[in-house]
């Protein structure tokens, strides 16, 4: 079913996102509403993030067996974390390089007034899964890119079984949805298919497109979504170094978008951490960005994007680019005096133009590949290593 939006003159057709319920009674059924989802490339730690139907104090069971024994939860400013739905719990000193298995576990709270007078309900306990720890000193990486499901989770499930193969990590590089309108939309559009798909056992990582800065939820998605922080921020993964930038709106013309300046902070921010050890002495220099800084469209934010960041990605040696946004996948070589370095743009929404993007790396080289709905090759490009 569609609907339309008029912006900058332009009507466009959306999906329509059924709508959030009415308000109703209390719910009755305490049960989870996602699976676990891993959320963390950190090592030494895992942060694993799930939501409850009904208020809970959670915790997480874990261990080097499946006999667990031990238990983390999640404590800030002196107090145990309680009487929520959403649920972020991190467990540290975990070795690197190390199968681990975990199940999470929800008490209901049936009344909070006050904390002697808590009111407990039933327990709920999941299965129990495994997940490999995060070793960043490993050689060898590999990991998934989508993007542009643009609400539609069926895309998310075609994809991974597409890339048939086993990731480090799995990254969505924006446009999750066409406008976040309400819970029931981010729970079944991208973290329930996220989480009964892979998320239980491999770690989900995001940035946002101009399309999630829309609707009467996107300033509501850092609660639901694995950011800790920031929309932008950056990891290491053995020899590569990924910074992710949130790359704003496009044209929306509405008095809310002040996408501009946002992204001037971030050129300014990623100055910074292009001057840091680690990003220099990297092997492999690498963005994440929705809008692509080149072969996108002649629009404000496409424009403003090229202006801003390619001339840093050139002055600090970045080596390749992952965006979406244009819905057409390409492969496009470093072109010396345009762009000296590769960008690769994964592909759209609709059926015939979705695709995903295979990347392994070692401490030689950087691969990237563009699989089509078919399990066609769209595209493929290896770059070496430079010396640093």
């Amino acid at each position: 079913m569609l609907g339309y939006v008029l912006y900058a003159g332009r009507k466009e057709a959306i999906s329509k996102v059924d709508p959030a319920p009415p308000p109703a009674a209390e719910p009755t059924t305490h049960d989870f509403l996602t699976q676990p989802i891993l959320t963390s490339l950190v090592q030494g730690e895992m942060t694993i993030q799930w939501i409850t139907r009904k208020k809970s104090y959670s915790w997480v069971e874990y261990g080097l067996t499946k006999d667990l024994g031990q238990v983390a939860e999640h404590v800030m400013d002196g107090l145990t974390d309680a009487n929520d739905r959403i649920h972020t719990i991190t467990f540290k000193n975990l070795k690197p390089g190390t199968t681990y298995f975990y199940r999470i576990c929800s008490k209901e709270i049936e009344s909070f007034a006050r904390e002697e007078e808590i009111e407990f309900g039933k327990t709920i306990k999941s299965e129990t899964y495994s997940f490999n720890s995060i070793d960043t000193s490993k050689k060898e990486w590999s990991w998934l890119i989508m993007n542009d499901v643009h609400d539609r989770p069926e895309s998310i499930n075609l994809l991974y079984n597409i890339a048939n193969t086993k990731a480090d990590f799995i990254f969505i590089n924006g446009d999750i949805f066409n406008y976040a309108e309400n819970e029931k939309q981010i729970i079944s559009h991208l973290l329930q298919p996220c989480s009964e798909l892979f998320a239980f056992h491999t770690p989900l990582l995001l940035s946002r497109g101009n399309h999630d800065m829309r609707g009467s939820y996107a300033r509501k998605l850092k609660q639901y979504l694995p950011f800790k922080n920031e929309y932008f921020y950056t990891y290491q993964t053995g020899p590569v170094f990924t910074v992710v930038l949130d790359t704003g709106e496009e044209e929306v013309t509405h008095p809310f978008d002040k996408s501009d300046a946002y992204r001037e902070m971030q050129a300014k921010w990623f100055e910074q951490i292009a001057e840091t050890d680690a990003f220099k002495l990297a092997k492999f220099r690498v963005v994440k960005m929705h809008i692509p800084p080149y072969y996108s469209l002649n629009k404000k934010g496409s424009n403003h994007c090229r202006r801003l960041f390619s001339p840093l990605f050139d002055k600090y040696n970045v080596d390749i680019v992952f965006s979406g946004h244009t819905h057409k996948y390409g492969v496009y070589s470093p072109i010396k005096g345009k762009h000296e370095y590769a960008i690769i743009i994964g592909g759209g929404r609709y059926d015939g133009t979705r695709a995903i993007i295979k990347v392994k790396a070692n401490e030689a080289e950087i691969t990237a590949q563009i699989l089509k709905e078919d399990g066609s090759s769209a595209g493929k490009l290896t770059i070496a290593a430079k010396q640093v």
